[in-house]
């Protein structure tokens, strides 16, 4: 074997080594890809072509382009504009509600003392409950004769039907699913505080700072990326509000806790207009799309500016 020959094999081996652990990695990419292109991919593109349709689920008339008719339809409706506006609300109040109580829970399990990792499950324990149970729980909690209005009653304050009432039904959710999710968040507001180093808040003691001024000037600037990934997150599901819902309300009383996607998905199905449901779901795509454009620019900018 000369001197020449040895540098050959050697790259020789080389080559076959970097193919077959190419050869591996498209085999292990291949299976999720494969779900991405069949649970994502396909139906994305579906949505986009049905949406200027009049497919129904079940026809035996084949489906016609209607161009932008269903998009006509839907902005001419009243049960979209009330849905749209009750997506809004709930967005709104849930998103600084869900993060400051959550953010609160996370601050008090923080500390070292005796119980914590009991609390810290405590907090956690709806969030791996279903979500389906979670909302059949709280329907019996909030009937005219349920625990609530019991403890109402008790203070001498009589108790309306949570559900029932129009002006009470989408606030009875909005506190549900502020319960259902505020500690997962608990958890990502932990992870952060964590990673604050403690050497920053001995240096503030030492230079007099007292409990909320080191909340102000170490806590709240250290978690300048947690509560970008925590405010994106919680907008997200909120915009995505369905099951509870579907269970609880089914979009009454008169459309007071319709929502977009509880919308969508009863045209779609209940009503087998899947043409007019795929419009209903671009708007949707849209909106969160642009909603989360909008949160990106805005805390990219103060984040510069600091």
């Amino acid at each position: 074997m000369t001197a020449l020959d040895k540098p050959l094999r050697a790259s020789a081996r080389s080559a076959r080594t970097s193919r077959r652990g190419t050869s591996v990695a498209l085999a292990m990419l291949t299976p999720a890809a494969l779900l991405m292109a069949v649970f994502l991919i396909v139906p994305i593109v579906l949505t986009f072509g049905l949406a200027f349709t009049n497919s129904r689920l079940i026809s035996p008339v084949p489906a016609k382009f209607v161009l932008f008719d269903n998009f006509f339809r839907l902005f001419g409706s009243d049960t979209f504009w009330h849905s749209l506006l009750n997506t809004v609300i709930f967005a709104v109040i849930i998103v600084p509600l869900q993060s400051g109580v959550a953010l609160g829970l996370a601050l008090l399990v923080n500390g070292k003392f005796r119980g914590t990792n009991f609390f810290r499950t405590v907090y956690f324990l709806p969030v791996v409950t279903s979500m389906v149970v979670v909302s059949m729980l709280w329907m019996f909690l909030y009937q005219q004769d349920g625990l609530i209005n019991v403890l109402l009653a008790k203070v001498g304050i009589t108790g309306p039907d949570w559900l029932g009432d129009p002006r009470t039904a989408l606030f009875a959710i909005i506190v549900m699913s502020t319960w259902q999710g505020v500690g997962f968040h608990m958890i990502v507001w932990l992870s952060g505080l964590q990673t604050i180093p403690a050497e920053l808040y001995e240096a503030a003691a030492i230079d007099g700072a007292n409990k909320w001024q080191q909340f102000a000037n170490v806590t709240w600037p250290g978690l300048r990326s947690t509560r970008t990934l925590i405010l994106i997150t919680i907008t997200i599901s909120a915009f995505a509000l369905f099951t509870q819902v579907n269970i609880m309300t089914q979009g009454g009383p008169l459309d007071a806790t319709s929502t977009i996607v509880f919308q969508a998905v009863r045209t779609g199905f209940q009503q087998q207009q899947t043409g007019y449901a795929s419009a209903i779901s671009l708007v949707f795509f849209v909106l969160v799309l642009l909603v989360n454009l909008v949160q990106r620019y805005l805390t990219r900018d103060k984040e510069v500016s600091r």
